[in-house]
């Protein structure tokens, strides 16, 4: 994925771009650049160019930026939630001892201290999931809304929802337990090689773990200090460690879809035209 950045930057308004001299007729293939003399096509189109061809049927108006940096930055930041998630656990293991012990009647100094213990845990592994999650979802939604934007000069007509979408769609109730997973499903497909499909495995397999966690999550209630709230905080942190382990699992998924989406746009960009007829 390491390598040069793309080189798709001029843009269109309409069927004819102003040059140094006159009007040019833009290539009709590409919609990017002016049309080579005597010819409907750029030199790119052509062959007539070293540098590679934009991707066919690509909007007027809209080109192709490299993902790679902000999918690096996305993947990192991922991994630092992976961090995060692995810390929780462990604080979610001692909480669910340290609970135990007192929910069996144990009463002693030293359960009521490792109790104390796990709270000041349980709050460290939050704060720092708090911190992973904001600042990894910032950079995501950054790289998210890069291969959407590509996705629409690869393929425009092949996106069930407007570009708006890649970033609405997340925070939208209700739509954002499906949205996000078309858009990417559709970024996919029009990311894939010229005349392939490649299949949505990988894609199903992080959403419905994303989904799995974020329902578990939310089934955790918080517990009382008495003997039944011992207990309660007991369920409470298998609960939390249920979530959180989920979350571990998607948050890897999650990284692969990145890696793999970022790879697939990179390598479609620097492959030139698509083999079709015009």
């Amino acid at each position: 994925m390491t390598g040069r950045m793309f080189r798709f930057r001029a843009r269109t308004r309409g069927g004819f771009r102003a040059y140094p001299g006159g009007t040019a007729l833009i290539c009709v293939r590409c919609h990017h650049f002016a049309a080579a003399s005597g010819a409907k096509l750029c030199d790119r189109c052509l062959g007539a160019s070293a540098e590679p061809a934009p991707a066919v049927g690509g909007a007027p108006g809209s080109w192709l930026r490299s993902p790679v940096g902000l999918g690096w930055a996305a993947a990192v930041l991922l991994g630092a939630v992976v961090a995060a998630d692995l810390f929780a656990v462990w604080t979610d293991l001692f909480r669910y001892d340290a609970t135990g012990a007192l929910a069996d009647g144990e009463t002693g100094a030293a359960a009521f201290r490792r109790a104390d213990r796990a709270d000041v845990l349980s709050g460290l592994a939050a704060g720092a999931q708090s911190v992973s999650l904001v600042s990894c979802a910032v950079v995501y939604l950054c790289w998210f809304q890069r291969v959407r934007a590509n996705a629409q000069v690869f393929s425009p007509f092949g996106h069930r929802r407007s570009p708006g979408w890649a970033i609405g769609g997340w925070f939208v109730p209700v739509v954002n337990l499906w949205f996000p997973y078309r858009i990417t499903v559709d970024i996919w497909d029009a990311s894939s090689p010229w005349g392939a499909r490649r299949s949505h495995a990988l894609v199903n397999a992080w959403w419905t773990l994303w989904l799995a966690s974020l329902f578990a999550g939310r089934l955790v209630s918080g517990g009382n200090g008495d003997s039944e709230g011992a207990a309660q905080a007991r369920t409470d942190a298998l609960g939390m460690l249920v979530s959180d382990a989920l979350d571990i699992a998607a948050a890897v998924l999650a990284i692969l879809v990145v890696v793999r989406l970022t790879r697939m746009q990179h390598e479609k960009a620097t492959a030139g035209t698509a083999p079709a007829a015009l």
